[in-house]
C-alpha cells in the first residue's frame, strides 16, 4: 500500500503538468482546428526561459516561471499573427507544414543558443523530502503540483465564467454565428493560440528543476500532448485535463510495477488500445462545449 500511495502521488504531480500541456493543445485545436506540431517546442522554450533567468541572470525561480508564462504568451500570439492569421486555416496541409516549420526553427534555435548539453535548473527548495507517513515527496514537486492545480482551476474559471471564455466557447461551437453576434474571431484566435502556448511554456518551466533541460525534450512532450488529447477526446477541455492525469498515472504505475525502461511505451500502448476501441476518447462528453 505504501508503494501504491507513493506512485499515486508521483503520478498526480506529473499529471498536473501533463494536463496543462493537453489543455493548451486541445484549446488550439478545438477553437482554431490547428494541429500545433510546435506545442512541444513551446514547452521546451518555457524550460529554457527558466534556466536562462535562474542560472544566467540570477532571477528568483518563481519569477522565472512568471517570465516563462509571458514569453509563451507573446510567442504564441506572434506565431498566430505572423504565420497563421493570413492563411486559410481550413487548408490543413498548409497549416500543418507551417507548424512543422515553426517546430524545426524553434528546436534548432534552442540548439544554437544553448548547445546540445543538458542543463540543470537549481531548485529553490530544500533537498530534504517532505514525509507524509510512509510517503515522501520533494518540496519542488509539491510546488509543481500546487501551482499546476491553481492554474487548472483558474483556466477553468476563465473559460466558464468570463466574457472572454464565453466568446471562446461561442467561436468553438460556430465561428460564423459568433461573428454575427459581434465576436472578434481573429482576436479570439490570437488569444487562443497565446493562451495555449502560455500553458505549454509554464509546464516546461515548472518541470525544469525536476528534470534536465535539453533542445529535444519537446519531441516527447509533443507526442504526450497529442496522446492526452486522444485520451480526453478532441476539443474536450475537461477531457484533456483528465487525460493528462490518466496518462501520468498509467506511466507511473507501469514504471513502478512493470519496468521503468518501458514507462513511455506503456503509456503509448494504452493510447493505441483506446484508439482502437474508443476512438472518440475516454472522457468525451455528449456535447463538447469546452
Amino acid at each position: 500500500m505504501d508503494q501504491f500511495l507513493q506512485h499515486l502521488l508521483n503520478g498526480l504531480v506529473l499529471g498536473a503538468t501533463y494536463a496543462l500541456l493537453g489543455i493548451g493543445l486541445t484549446l488550439i485545436f478545438g477553437i482554431m482546428k490547428v494541429v500545433n506540431m510546435a506545442h512541444g517546442e513551446l514547452y521546451t522554450l518555457g524550460a529554457y526561459v527558466a534556466f536562462g533567468f535562474v542560472s544566467l541572470l540570477g532571477l528568483n525561480y518563481f519569477g522565472s516561471v512568471l517570465m516563462a508564462a509571458v514569453v509563451g504568451l507573446v510567442a504564441g500570439a506572434a506565431i498566430e499573427w505572423l504565420l497563421l492569421r493570413r492563411r486559410n486555416l481550413a487548408a490543413i496541409d498548409e497549416v500543418m507544414l507551417i507548424m512543422i516549420g515553426v517546430m524545426i526553427v524553434l528546436q534548432n534555435a534552442e540548439l544554437l543558443a544553448w548547445g546540445g548539453v543538458a542543463k540543470a535548473v537549481p531548485s529553490p527548495f530544500s533537498q530534504e523530502p517532505v514525509v507524509f507517513g510512509a510517503v515522501s515527496v520533494s518540496p519542488i514537486r509539491l510546488f509543481v503540483l500546487a501551482t499546476a492545480l491553481v492554474l487548472l482551476v483558474s483556466f477553468y474559471l476563465l473559460i466558464e465564467r468570463s466574457r472572454l471564455g464565453l466568446s471562446m466557447r461561442a467561436t468553438f461551437q460556430d465561428k460564423d454565428a459568433a461573428k454575427i453576434v459581434g465576436v472578434n474571431v481573429s482576436r479570439i484566435y490570437t488569444l487562443t493560440f497565446a493562451l495555449g502556448s502560455c500553458l505549454a511554456a509554464v509546464a516546461g518551466a515548472l518541470l525544469a528543476p525536476v528534470f534536465v533541460v535539453n533542445p529535444t525534450m519537446g519531441d516527447l512532450a509533443s507526442l504526450k500532448a497529442f496522446a492526452i488529447v486522444i485520451l480526453g477526446g478532441l476539443g474536450n477541455l475537461a477531457g484533456a485535463a483528465l487525460g493528462g492525469f490518466a496518462l501520468a498515472l498509467i506511466e507511473e504505475f507501469g514504471a513502478g510495477y512493470i519496468s521503468t525502461a518501458y514507462r513511455d511505451a506503456i503509456g503509448f500502448l494504452v493510447i493505441l488500445v483506446v484508439m482502437v476501441f474508443r476512438p472518440q476518447g475516454l472522457f468525451t462528453l455528449k456535447e463538447r462545449v469546452g
